[in-house]
Protein backbone atom coordinates (compact mmCIF):
# COMPACT_ATOMS: atom_id res chain seq x y z
CA UNK A 1 0.00 0.00 0.00
CA UNK A 2 1.06 3.95 -0.72
CA UNK A 3 1.32 6.25 1.32
CA UNK A 4 -1.42 9.41 0.95
CA UNK A 5 -0.01 12.82 1.99
CA UNK A 6 -1.85 16.14 1.86
CA UNK A 7 -0.62 18.41 -0.48
CA UNK A 8 0.30 22.39 0.28
CA UNK A 9 -2.23 24.52 -0.56
CA UNK A 10 0.60 26.14 -2.93
CA UNK A 11 1.75 22.69 -4.32
CA UNK A 12 -2.17 22.85 -5.29
CA UNK A 13 -2.39 25.84 -6.85
CA UNK A 14 1.03 25.07 -8.75
CA UNK A 15 -1.06 21.60 -10.29
CA UNK A 16 -3.86 23.30 -10.83
CA UNK A 17 -2.45 26.44 -13.09
CA UNK A 18 -0.31 24.15 -14.82
CA UNK A 19 -3.84 21.74 -15.51
CA UNK A 20 -5.09 21.88 -19.53
CA UNK A 21 -7.84 19.50 -18.61
CA UNK A 22 -10.03 18.98 -15.21
CA UNK A 23 -13.60 18.65 -14.41
CA UNK A 24 -16.43 20.31 -13.18
CA UNK A 25 -18.91 18.68 -10.39
CA UNK A 26 -22.14 20.82 -10.76
CA UNK A 27 -25.66 20.11 -9.23
CA UNK A 28 -28.86 19.80 -10.76
CA UNK A 29 -32.37 19.07 -10.50
CA UNK A 30 -31.71 15.33 -11.86
CA UNK A 31 -29.15 14.91 -9.32
CA UNK A 32 -25.14 16.02 -9.67
CA UNK A 33 -23.29 15.80 -13.19
CA UNK A 34 -19.65 15.65 -13.66
CA UNK A 35 -18.28 17.61 -16.79
CA UNK A 36 -14.99 17.61 -18.53
CA UNK A 37 -13.11 20.61 -19.25
CA UNK A 38 -10.52 22.55 -20.70
CA UNK A 39 -9.76 25.51 -18.44
CA UNK A 40 -7.75 28.52 -17.56
CA UNK A 41 -6.08 29.43 -14.33
CA UNK A 42 -7.05 33.21 -13.60
CA UNK A 43 -6.13 34.93 -10.86
CA UNK A 44 -7.83 32.97 -7.98
CA UNK A 45 -10.83 31.71 -10.00
CA UNK A 46 -10.89 28.94 -13.08
CA UNK A 47 -12.36 29.73 -16.02
CA UNK A 48 -13.93 27.55 -18.29
CA UNK A 49 -15.89 28.03 -21.48
CA UNK A 50 -19.16 26.06 -22.67
CA UNK A 51 -23.20 26.95 -24.35
CA UNK A 52 -25.90 28.48 -22.73
CA UNK A 53 -27.64 25.56 -23.07
CA UNK A 54 -25.27 22.89 -21.49
CA UNK A 55 -25.58 21.37 -18.05
CA UNK A 56 -23.10 23.81 -16.56
CA UNK A 57 -24.13 26.67 -18.71
CA UNK A 58 -27.93 26.30 -17.51
CA UNK A 59 -27.36 25.40 -13.77
CA UNK A 60 -23.86 26.43 -12.71
CA UNK A 61 -24.87 30.63 -12.37
CA UNK A 62 -24.72 31.64 -8.83
CA UNK A 63 -23.70 28.05 -7.72
CA UNK A 64 -21.38 26.15 -5.43
CA UNK A 65 -19.43 24.18 -7.63
CA UNK A 66 -16.70 21.85 -7.23
CA UNK A 67 -13.49 22.05 -9.87
CA UNK A 68 -10.97 18.74 -9.68
CA UNK A 69 -7.31 18.26 -11.86
CA UNK A 70 -5.66 14.91 -11.62
CA UNK A 71 -2.44 13.24 -12.51
CA UNK A 72 -1.77 9.40 -12.15
CA UNK A 73 1.08 7.23 -13.15
CA UNK A 74 -0.82 3.51 -13.56
CA UNK A 75 2.79 2.16 -13.99
CA UNK A 76 4.28 2.80 -10.92
CA UNK A 77 0.13 3.37 -8.51
CA UNK A 78 1.06 6.83 -8.18
CA UNK A 79 -1.03 10.21 -8.43
CA UNK A 80 -2.21 12.65 -7.07
CA UNK A 81 -5.76 15.18 -6.94
CA UNK A 82 -6.48 18.82 -6.52
CA UNK A 83 -10.08 19.92 -5.90
CA UNK A 84 -10.85 23.92 -5.93
CA UNK A 85 -15.06 24.75 -4.65
CA UNK A 86 -16.45 27.87 -4.70
CA UNK A 87 -19.39 30.02 -6.32
CA UNK A 88 -19.22 30.27 -9.83
CA UNK A 89 -20.03 33.54 -11.99
CA UNK A 90 -20.92 34.17 -15.59
CA UNK A 91 -18.05 36.67 -17.05
CA UNK A 92 -19.87 38.91 -19.68
CA UNK A 93 -17.50 42.42 -19.22
CA UNK A 94 -15.19 42.52 -21.74
CA UNK A 95 -12.67 43.56 -19.28
CA UNK A 96 -12.86 40.76 -17.42
CA UNK A 97 -12.79 38.59 -21.29
CA UNK A 98 -9.98 40.77 -21.82
CA UNK A 99 -8.02 39.53 -18.77
CA UNK A 100 -8.51 35.72 -19.84
CA UNK A 101 -7.60 36.01 -23.16
CA UNK A 102 -4.15 37.78 -21.85
CA UNK A 103 -3.95 34.77 -19.27
CA UNK A 104 -5.00 31.85 -20.96
CA UNK A 105 -7.99 31.32 -23.42
CA UNK A 106 -9.73 28.03 -22.60
CA UNK A 107 -9.85 26.12 -25.79
CA UNK A 108 -12.61 23.79 -25.77
CA UNK A 109 -12.27 20.70 -27.62
CA UNK A 110 -15.95 19.66 -28.72
CA UNK A 111 -17.20 20.93 -31.39
CA UNK A 112 -19.59 24.17 -31.80
CA UNK A 113 -19.75 27.68 -30.26
CA UNK A 114 -18.66 28.47 -26.47
CA UNK A 115 -19.44 31.45 -25.81
CA UNK A 116 -20.59 31.31 -22.14
CA UNK A 117 -17.27 31.92 -19.72
CA UNK A 118 -18.24 30.74 -16.12
CA UNK A 119 -15.53 31.30 -13.66
CA UNK A 120 -15.18 29.79 -10.35
CA UNK A 121 -13.67 31.61 -7.81
CA UNK A 122 -12.90 29.29 -5.53
CA UNK A 123 -13.13 29.97 -1.50
CA UNK A 124 -11.41 26.40 -0.63
CA UNK A 125 -8.77 24.24 -2.38
CA UNK A 126 -7.20 21.24 -1.68
CA UNK A 127 -5.34 17.87 -2.92
CA UNK A 128 -3.60 14.98 -1.92
CA UNK A 129 -0.37 12.62 -3.26
CA UNK A 130 -0.53 8.74 -2.95
CA UNK A 131 3.00 7.40 -3.03
CA UNK A 132 5.90 9.46 -1.59
CA UNK A 133 9.63 10.45 -2.82
CA UNK A 134 8.49 11.83 -6.29
CA UNK A 135 7.15 15.18 -7.49
CA UNK A 136 3.82 15.49 -9.25
CA UNK A 137 4.81 18.84 -10.97
CA UNK A 138 8.07 17.19 -12.67
CA UNK A 139 5.69 14.17 -14.02
CA UNK A 140 3.43 16.05 -15.77
CA UNK A 141 2.63 14.56 -19.32
CA UNK A 142 1.50 18.24 -20.32
CA UNK A 143 1.78 21.45 -18.51
CA UNK A 144 0.67 24.88 -19.59
CA UNK A 145 3.22 27.18 -19.31
CA UNK A 146 2.70 31.00 -18.66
Amino acid sequence: MLESAELSESECEALLRAGIVGRVAVSTPDGPHIVPVNYAVVDSRVVVRTTPYSVLGSNARGSVLAFEVDGFDHERQRGWSVVARGRSEVLGDAEDLEQVRRVWEPRPWASGTRSLYVAIAWTSISGRRLGSGWDPMSTLPTRRLV
